[in-house]
């Protein structure tokens, strides 16, 4: 199973061929294709190559799915007999891609 480590605004994410991952949001459109370039390991099954800190000419082709978002986040915050109450929520936005490739040159 070839598979890759990739940093994606200072999140890392195992890229599988085939299979989807969600990244913080890009402006792309359904469809488009991107490059994630930040590659810190890179495994076939037999050789595993590890990058200091990123392994030199990988890279990962993946195409946008779908624009969405995660799950909704509540804060409240609340101070006992001073009637402070503060009820806020979040949801924040996230690209789905499809891994498709993993080249290393």
């Amino acid at each position: 199973m070839k598979y890759a480590i990739v940093e994606d605004g200072g999140k890392q994410f195992k890229a599988v061929i085939g299979e989807s991952i969600e990244v913080d949001k890009y402006p792309l459109e359904v469809g488009e294709e991107i490059d994630l370039e930040h590659v810190l390991l890179v495994s076939d099954g037999e050789n595993v190559m590890v990058g200091t800190p990123f392994v030199a000419g990988a890279t990962v082709q993946a195409t946008v799915v779908a624009q969405v978002k995660g799950p909704k986040v509540v804060v409240f915050r609340y101070k006992a007999k001073e009637r402070i109450r503060t009820k806020t929520g979040h949801r924040q936005k996230y690209t789905r891609v499809r891994i498709d490739a993993i080249t290393v040159e």
